[in-house]
């Protein structure tokens, strides 16, 4: 699936533009503790570009250590993912020259997008200032404040859109898979029989079948109600020639309509028989045809195969395909299939009702056909893999929502900590001063806070549109409820405030005196 591939291949590089964002963000926070040591350097001649040089060396060989720790996890993680991994795919460093190529570009790369504002704002500070204290006032510093709140924001509003996306894809998946869908799907069981079943053996089956007592209606036919099915150009009606296209077909005996309990609104089933000879059309394809009311189709006749169908009955519209197409014209006709079409009785709490149930299925099949190879699936499962695509999608997101999340709170706490230490004194005059443990939290987090707020007010219409995006590709979609953007936005703010906490309250806790006990 190409789509999932370009999915985790976007995820990683954001995931990774996220963690350079992290180490340019403490980096360059924590400049201030290394600036003697580059005053130092520049005073025994070292220059801009050598210190430039060994700045992005040390990112490089922190990348190094990443990498090998990635290379290590590689196969583990492979495991998790087999999902969206193609079969036969393995990860073998050794023998893949490519590989070997890619991560070294990717070394490069991470190291030069990491490394080299971080090494620019090092290099930039001079000697003098340094020695005298004064390297950390000025536009400079407050330039490089501006853009450490940035990157910042930028994380936060990756994780927000992360966390937004995931909510309305889970909401999707669960509006698809609870949603009313004309026909019945739990509880049934479907199975074939040998293709050159003699049809005298099917019924003779379905009447033993139908004589278990776990067994509530059996039938027969060739296709389940949903899913891919057959289609016809060359079912036409006489007074509405205009009207053509692909009409879906489904074949059953009179018991298919019963086990799945599709809705007959108007006219009666089809009467058993070996071959097609009358047709119940659903409701889309009778307003097609020019009928008012459902009763209106009945008895007037399709051409099929030259042949002149009466249509007996009209049935209430069901979800033939998943709800990325919409409803269209469908027709059903008596004849008996290979596919067998069971609704068993309701289970009880420890499953022996279905488990009985399907032992004596298998054992009456196989004395009827001892050769044949009894495959059963259950109907609500075959259902649910029609939105595997989208179930992988959720999946990958809640991952990524997740990592997005922790590296973003990582970053914030590592700023939190840098800021609380460069502010020590500050705090310890302030709780001399009579300042409440509350009012310092409030007064170290506020700043903070306003950045997560910031991020959601950014984040929330590039998800809006995100999603919108994706909900286009159904023709049945959920609504875009406000409560999700809401949920999203709390969620983060929680977060970030238990993340601030850790570092805040202790700060604020702290004795004064030790803080200030040099001045």
């Amino acid at each position: 699936n190409k789509s999932s591939l370009y999915g985790l291949l976007a995820i990683a590089g954001i995931l990774l533009l996220l963690g350079c964002i992290n180490f340019i963000n403490l980096t360059s926070a924590q400049s201030i503790q290394r600036a003697k040591e580059i005053g130092i350097r520049k005073t025994i001649g070292s220059s801009k570009g050598q210190l430039i040089i060994q700045f992005l060396s040390e990112t490089f060989f922190i990348t190094i250590i990443a990498t090998a720790l990635s290379v290590v996890l590689t196969p583990l993680l492979l495991r998790m993912f087999a999902d969206f991994i193609p079969p036969g795919l393995h990860f073998d460093l050794f023998n893949q020259p490519a590989l070997i190529l890619f991560l070294f570009l990717l070394v490069i790369a991470v190291s030069f997008l990491s490394g080299l504002y971080p090494a620019l704002i090092l290099s930039q500070y001079k000697p003098v200032s340094v020695l005298k204290s004064q390297a950390f006032v000025g536009s400079g510093q407050t330039r490089n404040a501006w853009v450490r709140k940035t990157l910042t924001v930028s994380q936060f509003v990756i994780a927000q859109v992360f966390i937004i996306a995931t909510i309305m894809v889970s909401k999707q998946i669960n509006y698809a898979m609870n949603a009313d869908l004309g026909f019945k799907k739990d509880a049934i069981l479907n199975f074939e029989a040998p293709r050159d079943t003699v049809a005298t053996h099917a019924k003779q089956l379905v009447r033993e079948i139908q004589a278990i007592p776990e067994v509530e209606i059996a039938g027969t036919g060739f296709l389940s109600p949903a899913g891919i099915g057959a289609s016809f150009t060359n079912i036409s009606y006489n007074e509405r020639k205009d009207v053509t296209g692909n009409v879906q077909i489904r074949w059953g005996d009179p018991e298919y309509i019963k086990v799945y309990g599709i809705q007959l609104i108007a006219g009666r089933n089809v009467e058993t028989s070996d071959t097609m000879k009358e047709f119940i059309i659903n409701e889309t394809y009778a307003k097609m045809l020019g009928f008012q009311k459902p009763e209106d189709a009945l008895n007037k006749y399709l051409q099929f195969n030259g042949k002149n169908m009466p249509v007996v009955g009209v049935m209430k519209d069901f979800h033939d395909q998943s709800f990325h197409a919409s409803i269209g014209a469908l027709v059903f006709t008596g004849s008996p299939g290979s596919t067998f079409h069971i609704r068993l009785r309701p289970n009880n709490t420890t499953g022996h009702v279905w488990q009985n149930a399907i032992q004596k299925i298998e054992k009456v099949y196989k004395e009827m056909y001892p050769e044949g190879d009894f495959t059963y699936s259950f109907y609500d499962e075959t259902i649910a893999k029609m939105y595997e695509s989208e179930q992988h999608t959720a999946r990958l997101l809640k991952w990524a929502s997740g990592l997005a999340i922790f590296i973003s709170c990582l970053g914030l706490l590592g700023l939190v900590i840098y800021i609380t230490n460069t502010r020590t004194k500050e705090i310890g005059i302030r709780k001399i001063l009579g300042a409440s443990v509350s009012a310092i939290v409030s007064i170290l987090s506020k700043d903070f806070m306003r950045l997560v707020l910031l991020a959601f007010v950014i984040a929330a219409p590039i998800a809006w549109w995100a999603t919108y995006k994706w909900l286009q590709d159904f023709a049945y979609r959920t609504a875009m409820s406000w409560w999700v953007f809401a949920l999203s936005g709390m969620a983060m703010i929680l977060l970030a405030v238990i993340t601030l906490s850790i570092q805040t309250i202790k700060a604020a806790v702290a004795n004064p005196a030790k803080s200030l006990r040099t001045e």
